[in-house]
């Protein structure tokens, strides 16, 4: 059977991606999603996202990770399958979309090139030491570090990820530096076990994070740096909860191929 897909990234954070209206692809298939994320032996990405129909929807995103495991809420993701509807003529301007979290509104530029998406609210953040965690989508452990730019990001995000309690499950693991106009994010990631370019569930915890520990109220812009570029990301804060969170950056196309898979 031939695959057709198509290559997105967003800030570097590089995904696979499947039209799959007809459900031609039976992607419940660990070991097909790992070897077409394999950099090596397959296309190579840090996961596979599935266009599929949704009634009451525009669509549906169904996402794995590299590890073929079905994956929670991906952020860069996200971004990038509203491009790619775009793209097939789904959408204009305006998305709708049923994810792992639930439902999402984006909006996107006239040339598809930049995604605005609205992720969930917080409601509830917890301490683990001198590091937050919280559920953006996907759960995220955010520590605020200096010299980030140094840090074996892969050992010591590893290190945390497999650590009690979060080894059974596996937590995203954010490394924060305030640069005082910016916020330079690494993130380690559970599912591509390995350090990513950029994650948008990660700079959405860490920029809600640093409006917490800095006690900043109000409607918050944060800026973030990230290996793979620049993402933005937007909420209200009233002391309490976080809403109206938006996660903004570029969702860049790449190439369009094909690859025979067993079925």
């Amino acid at each position: 059977m031939k695959l057709y897909f198509v290559k997105y990234e967003g800030a570097g954070n590089d995904f696979i991606l499947v039209d799959n209206r007809s459900r031609v692809v039976n992607h419940e298939q660990p070991r097909l999603i790992s070897r077409l994320c394999n950099r090596h032996f397959g296309i190579g990405a840090d996961g596979v996202l599935f266009l599929q129909n949704k009634p009451g929807f525009d669509f549906e995103m169904v996402y794995y990770n590299a590890d073929g495991k079905p994956s929670s809420m991906c952020g860069n993701g996200g971004r990038c399958i509203v491009a790619f509807a775009k793209k097939l003529k789904i959408i204009d301007r305006h998305a709708h979309f049923l994810a792992a979290d639930g439902p999402h509104h984006a909006t996107i530029s006239e040339d598809g090139g930049w995604v605005s998406l609205q992720m969930i609210d917080v409601y509830d953040i917890k301490n683990d030491g001198k590091a937050l965690v919280l559920d953006t989508g996907s759960p995220h452990y955010v520590l605020n570090a200096e010299r980030v730019e140094l840090k074996d990001v892969r050992a010591e995000g590893k290190k945390i990820r497999y650590s009690a309690p979060y080894a059974e499950n596996g937590i995203n693991v954010n490394f924060v530096e305030d640069k005082g106009a910016y916020y330079f994010v690494r993130t380690y990631e559970r599912g591509v076990e390995d350090e990513t370019y950029a994650c948008g569930t990660g700079v959405t915890a860490a920029a809600i994070a640093m409006a917490r520990q800095r006690d900043d109220v109000g409607e918050i812009h944060t800026t973030i740096h990230t290996l793979g570029g620049k993402l933005n990301v937007h909420f209200n804060y009233d002391g309490q909860f976080f809403t109206q969170v938006f996660l903004e950056g570029p969702a860049t196309y790449v190439y369009k191929g094909v690859i025979d898979i067993v079925r």
